[in-house]
Formats: structure tokens, C-alpha cells, sequence
């Protein structure tokens, strides 16, 4: 069984997994919110808040400070960027794969049209 080492992808995409962390992410691209007003957003309990604020936090998508006793939060672009690379990385594995693909079907046709009496390269069952 393979271990995968947990990555700040790995985090960013647990937390991205769920409707309320996307719900408050979605709500603090508008600018900084206190975890009241999440808590209202969301229509949970303020504890609940605060658990999901801090897997957010844990996976660098949000930061918060504290002032008095008001929590602020704001997004935190860093753990969106590491994100968005990742992606990016994946995607141009996959373009390169499908473009590869794209060859040897070219390849596979071309012969057929050349030569059509050619066996077939397909695998036979």
C-alpha cells in the first residue's frame, strides 16, 4: 500500500471539499469577515465556525487575527497559489499524455488508410 505524505495540497483540497469552507472562502473574497458574521453566513454555531476555520487555516487558504474579541478573517492567497500549481502541473502532464494519444491514434489511422488489408495493432481479446 503506497503512503502519500500529507502535502498543503493535500489540505487545501480536504478543505476545499466541503460546501461550508467553500461557502466561507466565497464570502471572504469580498474582503475580511469576522467569525460571527460566518457563523450567520453559514447558519451553523460559531464553534462549528471555528472548526472549519481552522482547516482552513491549517491548509494556508484563510488567516485571521484577533483583536480584542473579535476574530477577523481574510483569505490567504499563498495556499491558493500551491493549489493552482498543482493543477497546473497536472494539467500539462495530462496535455502532453493526450497529445501523445492523439499520435498514435493518428499513426494507427494513417496506416489503415494507407493499407487497408494491414492487421489491425489493436490487442484481440
Amino acid at each position: 500500500m503506497l503512503n502519500y505524505e500529507s502535502t498543503t495540497a493535500d489540505r487545501v483540497f480536504h478543505a476545499l471539499a466541503d460546501a461550508n469552507r467553500r461557502a466561507i472562502i466565497e464570502r471572504l473574497t469580498s474582503g475580511p469577515a469576522t467569525v460571527s458574521e460566518l457563523a450567520r453566513l453559514l447558519d451553523v454555531t460559531v464553534a462549528a465556525t471555528v472548526q472549519h476555520l481552522q482547516v482552513l487555516q491549517a491548509s494556508a487558504l484563510v488567516r485571521s487575527e484577533k483583536t480584542g474579541r473579535v476574530r477577523t478573517c481574510q483569505i490567504d492567497p499563498s495556499g491558493l497559489r500551491r493549489a493552482e500549481e498543482w493543477l497546473r502541473l497536472q494539467r500539462t502532464t495530462w496535455e502532453h499524455r493526450l497529445d501523445r494519444l492523439g499520435e498514435v491514434l493518428g499513426e494507427s489511422a494513417a496506416d489503415h488508410t494507407t493499407n487497408p488489408e494491414a492487421p489491425s495493432k489493436e490487442p484481440r481479446s
